[in-house]
C-alpha cells in the first residue's frame, strides 16, 4: 500500500506512536491526579511560540556541561537520567496544538535514555559541545533530555546535558543536577534512590490558567507604569554582520578586583537594598552613560517559586519585568540606588502578570516604528555556574558557547571567587568597538562606585554619546533631523521646481520655519540650502507607512499619465462616477464605493485584457495609480512565460483542474499540485493567464460566466479542484457549479466552500456537516446550494469522490489576500489601525456571548488539506481550519505590525463586519492542516500587513 501521500504518513507516524509508547516503561513517580492534556503557561506559550515561528537554532536550547575526573560508571548515569525523566514529567511532555491552540501531553516514561558517547581529545570537545547544542528539539515528538559523553582518558569525561527551555529555568537546573547526583549514586551501589514525589509542572500551569481573570488589576499596573515609555535607541553598529538576521552573541569580560563584589554588597546593607539592587543600579547608571537617555527600561527575570508546594519542581517559572527608571538631575550613585529599588519593588508587586500580556495590553506602543523591542537591556547577577557533582569524581563546569544573544545587550555582575563585570551583546546591535568600551566603562563604574557611592552620574566612568548623522538622505534633512526640536524631517527636490524640505515638530513652540533654515543656511553650501522650510503636524504617509513625498504641500504636480490605459482609466471614472476626474481626485471622494469598484473593475479588465479586481481600485484610489498598477500588469504579462493552451482531452493522465488559480487560495492550490509533481489544467481568464502559467501548467481559457468553458474545462480533466468565486453574485456561483457538475463524469471533485455555509449556529462549537443556523447570508446560501449540487451528483455514472472542504478566513503572503486583509471583513479593524483611530470590538459577554472573534486558515495549509482530498475524498463536508483569533489580538497585533497608536476599546455594540463567535472543529483534514514553521497567525498577518507587491 502507498504510503506518500501527507494523510497517509501522518497516520503511519500516529500508529508508530502509539506502538512506542504501549510497550515504554511507565514512569516511576506516582500518577498525577489530572490525566490527559494540559494547558500551556504563559511563560511555556511564549517559548512554543518561538519555536513556530522557525527559531529552531540555540536561542532556547539549555547546554548543562561538566568536566568530570575520576571513574565514571556510565550504566549508573544512563538510569540516574532515565529516572529523573520518570520522576518529572515536563522532561517528558510534549507539544500539540488542537483547534489553533498550543496544549502539554505528558508520554510515558522512556525505558532508557540513551547515552551518546564520543571519543575525543579534550582540546576538540569544544566543537563538538557547540554542535550538538545547537540541534534543534522537536516539540511535537517531546524533547527528551539529550546526552553526549565526550571520553577523553580512562578517567577523564565531559558530560552534556542539553535541555529545551520550555522544561527548565535557571532553578530547575539546580533540582536536576541535586537530583542527578543522588539517583547516580544509588544505581551506583544497586540501590533505588529514596527521594519523595516531585510536583508537576503541569499542575502548576493549570493553577495559573484558573487564575487568569484575577490579572486585570495587575495589567492596569504595568499600563500605567508604563505609560509613555519609548523603547531605547541604541547606537547601530558602523558595520553589521553580513547576515543581518543572524542573532549572534558576543561577550566581553573584565576581571574586577577581589574587594568590589563586598563593597558593593555594603552600600546595598547601607541603602536596604539587595547586592541585585546594586547592580542592577551600575547597569542603569552605565545605560544612561552610553545612550545620554534618562528614561529607561531593563528587563529583569521574575519567579513564580513562591511557597513549600513549589520546592523541587522542574519547569519554566520565569517572567520579565520591565524595571523602568529615570536617571533626570545628575543623582548621585546611591540616590540612583534609592530609585532603581523603589521601581523594583513596584515591578515585583505585579510580577505575576505574565509580559507577553503586558506587550499586548500596550500594544503599538511595545515597538518603536521600525520595530524595535521594549526590552532590549537586561542585568543579572551570576554566581558560581551550576556543575554535576557525581560521587568519587572532580566536576568542573565548562561554557558551551554563548551562541545567540537573546536580548540586544546584558549586564552582568559576576559574584564569585573571581569577581567580573560582563557585557553579552547581539553583533546586529551593537558593533565589537562600542560593546568592547562599554565592557571597560562597565567594570570602572563599578569599580568606582565601590570606592565612592557618592559620585554623581556626570562623574562616573564612560561618555554620553554625540548624536550620530545620518549617512542616508540630503544633508539638510540630516541636520534637521539632528535638531533636539524635529521629530521627522524630509528634503525634496522636484523636477524643474526649487529643493525644499519639511519638518514635524517634537512640541508645541519649538523652532520656527525661518529658525530652521537660518540653521541650514550657516551649516551647508548655498546649493544645498531648500528655499523653504515647511512645518507639518505629520509627515503625510502611504497605506504600507512610507512617507509620500507626492502629499507634500508645495510639490509641482506630476504630468497627467497617457496612453490607451490612461484613457481607459478616465472614461471609466466619468462613465461611472458622473464627472471626469483629475488623476490626484480620490475614488471615494468622487462618489465612489465598493459596488461602482466591482464595476469599474470589470469594465477595465474587458477592455484592456489586464487583471484588475474591485479591491484593486478601493486600493489604488486615484486614476494615476489605477493607471500605474494597469502598466505595473501589462509589463508584468509581457515578461511572463508563453501561454500554453490546452490540448485535447486527457492528453495527460491524470490531471487536475483548477480554477481560481489567480485568487489567493488558488495560487496556492497551484503551487502545492506542482511541489507533488501533478499534471495542471488551469482556468484562467485571457487576461490573466499568464499569471498562472508554467511548466506542468496548461491554461484553458474562461470563467464562471462561460458556461461552455466550464464544462469543457471539466471534461479535459480527471479531477477538479473548484477555488473560484465571485463573492457577490451568488447566482453565477450557483450556476457554473451546476454546469461543472453535469460535465463531470470521473475521478475526485473538491470544491473549496466557506464556513459562511453554517450560518448562524446555535452553540459556540460548530462540527463538521452540523446543520445551517438562520440566517444564512447570500454568500453562504450559495455556498451551500453549490454543496448540494456536488454531494448529490456524487459517485454516480463513473463520477469519484466528493469532498466540500470548508474554509474560513484565507491569510497568507498574497495581494488578493492582503486586499481582502485591507477591505474585507477585518478592514473595519485594518483601516481603523492605519488612520491611528479608536478601535471598537466586542467586549466578551456582549449580546450574551463569551467570545468575539474568527476562525482563520494559512492558504499553504487550505491548500495542503484540499489537495489531499484528491487521494482521500471526504465523501461530505470537512472544515479546514489552523485556529482562532479573538477580535482583541487581531485588533491589538495590527496596531503594532502597522506602528499605530490607535486605542482599542472594548464595547457592548457588535459590529455587523465583527459579530462573529463561532469555534470550529477540523478533525478530519487535521493531519494536512498541522501547520508548518512560519504559519501561525501572527507571522502570517506580519507578512500580509507589509508592502503590497504590486
Amino acid at each position: 500500500m502507498a504510503t506518500d501521500t501527507p494523510a497517509a504518513a501522518a497516520l503511519q507516524e500516529e500508529l508508530l506512536r502509539r506502538a512506542r509508547s504501549r510497550t515504554a516503561r511507565p514512569a516511576p513517580a506516582p500518577e498525577a491526579v489530572h490525566h490527559g492534556p494540559a494547558p500551556l503557561s504563559h511563560a511555556q506559550r511564549r517559548m512554543w511560540l518561538m519555536d513556530r515561528l522557525g527559531h529552531d537554532s540555540a536561542s532556547y536550547s539549555v547546554p548543562f556541561a561538566t568536566r568530570l575526573r575520576g571513574p565514571l560508571d556510565l550504566d549508573a548515569l544512563a538510569a540516574a537520567l532515565t529516572s529523573l525523566v520518570g520522576r518529572h514529567e515536563i522532561l517528558r511532555t510534549r507539544y500539540g496544538q488542537q483547534d489553533g491552540e498550543p496544549y502539554q501531553e505528558v508520554l510515558p516514561a522512556p525505558e532508557a535514555v540513551a547515552l551518546r558517547v564520543v571519543e575525543t581529545a579534550a582540546d576538540g570537545a569544544g566543537a563538538l559541545l557547540a554542535e550538538e547544542a545547537h540541534r534543534p528539539f522537536d516539540l511535537a515528538a517531546g524533547p527528551v533530555p539529550r546526552a553526549l559523553v565526550l571520553r577523553h582518558g580512562p578517567q577523564d569525561h565531559t558530560v552534556l546535558l542539553t535541555f529545551h527551555h520550555i522544561a527548565l529555568d535557571g532553578a530547575s537546573l539546580e533540582t536536576v543536577a541535586g537530583e542527578l547526583a543522588e539517583l547516580y549514586a544509588a544505581a551506583a551501589r544497586g540501590a533505588a534512590a529514596e527521594q519523595p514525589a516531585p510536583p508537576q509542572y503541569a499542575d502548576f500551569a493549570r493553577r495559573e490558567q484558573a487564575a487568569a481573570d484575577r490579572l486585570e488589576e495587575g495589567l492596569r499596573h504595568w499600563e500605567a507604569r508604563l505609560e509613555g515609555v519609548t523603547p531605547l535607541r541604541l547606537p547601530r553598529p558602523a558595520n553589521p554582520p553580513a547576515d543581518s538576521g543572524t542573532r549572534s552573541a558576543g561577550t566581553h569580560t573584565t576581571p574586577l578586583d577581589p574587594r568590589v563584589p563586598a563593597a558593593l554588597r555594603e552600600l546595598g546593607r547601607q541603602h536596604r537594598a539587595t547586592p541585585f539592587t546594586v547592580a542592577l543600579a551600575a547597569a542603569f547608571a552605565a545605560l544612561h552613560r552610553f545612550t545620554g537617555q534618562d528614561d529607561l527600561v531593563i528587563g529583569v527575570a521574575g519567579t513564580h517559586r513562591q511557597g513549600a508546594e513549589m520546592r523541587g519542581l522542574v519547569g519554566l517559572c520565569v517572567n520579565t519585568l520591565p524595571v523602568r527608571v529615570n536617571t533626570a538631575g545628575d543623582p548621585s550613585f546611591t540616590a540612583l540606588v534609592e530609585r532603581v529599588r523603589e521601581a523594583l519593588l513596584d515591578a515585583q508587586q505585579c510580577r505575576e502578570v505574565p509580559f507577553d500580556l503586558i506587550l499586548e495590553r500596550l500594544g503599538a506602543a511595545a515597538r518603536d516604528t521600525d520595530g524595535t523591542p521594549l526590552i532590549r537591556v537586561t542585568a543579572d547577577v551570576l554566581g558560581a555556574p551550576t556543575t554535576l557533582r557525581l560521587p568519587g569524581m572532580v566536576g568542573e563546569y565548562v561554557e558551551v558557547g554563548p551562541g545567540e544573544a537573546k536580548f540586544d545587550l546584558s549586564f552582568g555582575l559576576v559574584d564569585t571567587d573571581v569577581p567580573a563585570a560582563l557585557v553579552q551583546y547581539g553583533r546586529t546591535a551593537l558593533d565589537e568597538e562600542a560593546a568592547a568600551g562599554l565592557g571597560a566603562h562597565h567594570a570602572a563604574l563599578l569599580t568606582a562606585v565601590a570606592d565612592e557611592p557618592g559620585l554623581r552620574l556626570s562623574q562616573l566612568p564612560g561618555a554620553v554619546p554625540a548624536p550620530r548623522e545620518e549617512t542616508v538622505g540630503h544633508p539638510a534633512e540630516a541636520l534637521l533631523r539632528s535638531h533636539p526640536g524635529v521629530a521627522e524631517a524630509a528634503v525634496l527636490e522636484p523636477a524643474g521646481g526649487p529643493l525644499l524640505a519639511y519638518a514635524v515638530l517634537r512640541e508645541i513652540g519649538g523652532p520656527t520655519s525661518a529658525e530652521l533654515r537660518s540653521l541650514l543656511r550657516d551649516a551647508l553650501a548655498p546649493e544645498q540650502v531648500p528655499a523653504a522650510v515647511t512645518l507639518l503636524d505629520a509627515l503625510p504617509r502611504t497605506a504600507d507607512g512610507a512617507a509620500d513625498p507626492s502629499r507634500l504641500p508645495g510639490v509641482p504636480s506630476a504630468p497627467a499619465p497617457e496612453g490607451a490605459r490612461a484613457e481607459a482609466v478616465t472614461e471609466g471614472f466619468t462613465a461611472l462616477l458622473g464627472r471626469p476626474p483629475r488623476p490626484d481626485d480620490d475614488f471615494f471622494l468622487l462618489g465612489g464605493h465598493s459596488l461602482i469598484a466591482v464595476q469599474l473593475a470589470e469594465r477595465l479588465r474587458l477592455a484592456l485584457k489586464l487583471p484588475l479586481t474591485g479591491l484593486d481600485i478601493l486600493q489604488a484610489r486615484t486614476p494615476r495609480a489605477v493607471t500605474a498598477l494597469l502598466d505595473a500588469r501589462a509589463a508584468e504579462r509581457a515578461a511572463a512565460p508563453s501561454v500554453t493552451t490546452a490540448c485535447p482531452r486527457r492528453s495527460r493522465e491524470g490531471t487536475v483542474l483548477v480554477t481560481g488559480g489567480t485568487g489567493g487560495v488558488g495560487a496556492f492550490v497551484l503551487r502545492e499540485l506542482a511541489a507533488q509533481g501533478r499534471p495542471v489544467l488551469a482556468l484562467a481568464r485571457p487576461e490573466s493567464a499568464h499569471l498562472v502559467a508554467g511548466d506542468g501548467v496548461d491554461v484553458i481559457e474562461g470563467d464562471l460566466t462561460d458556461l461552455d468553458g466550464l464544462r469543457k474545462a471539466v471534461d479535459s480533466a480527471d479531477a477538479v479542484i473548484h477555488a473560484a468565486c465571485t463573492f457577490t453574485r451568488a447566482e453565477v456561483d450557483v450556476t457554473a457549479m451546476a454546469a461543472m457538475v453535469g460535465a463531470w463524469s470521473r475521478g475526485p471533485f473538491v470544491f473549496v466552500s466557506s464556513v459562511d455555509a453554517y450560518g448562524h449556529p446555535a452553540g459556540e462549537w460548530v462540527a463538521e456537516e452540523s446543520a445551517p443556523g438562520q440566517p444564512l447570508s447570500p454568500y453562504g446560501q450559495a455556498k451551500l446550494d453549490c454543496e448540494a449540487l456536488l454531494l448529490q451528483a456524487a459517485g454516480s455514472q463513473g463520477r469519484g469522490g466528493a469532498s466540500a472542504v470548508r474554509s474560513p478566513l484565507v491569510w497568507g503572503p498574497h495581494q488578493r489576500l492582503r486586499d481582502q486583509l485591507r477591505w474585507g471583513a477585518t478592514g473595519v479593524l485594518y483601516q481603523a489601525a492605519r488612520e491611528g483611530r479608536p478601535i471598537a470590538v466586542p467586549r466578551p459577554g456582549a449580546g450574551g456571548h463569551a467570545w468575539y472573534g474568527a476562525a482563520w486558515v494559512h492558504a499553504a495549509a487550505l491548500a495542503r488539506s484540499v489537495v489531499s482530498c484528491l487521494d482521500s475524498p471526504v465523501h461530505g463536508v470537512a472544515n479546514a481550519v489552523s485556529g482562532h483569533v479573538t477580535w482583541h489580538d487581531l485588533a491589538a497585533t495590527l496596531t503594532e505590525l502597522l506602528g499605530s497608536d490607535s486605542e482599542i476599546l472594548e464595547t457592548d455594540e457588535v459590529h455587523p463586519d465583527l459579530d462573529h463567535r463561532w469555534h470550529y472543529h477540523s478533525d478530519r483534514l487535521s493531519p494536512s492542516l498541522r501547520l508548518q514553521p512560519g504559519e501561525d497567525w501572527r507571522s502570517v498577518l506580519a507578512a500580509m500587513a507589509g508592502p503590497s507587491e504590486r
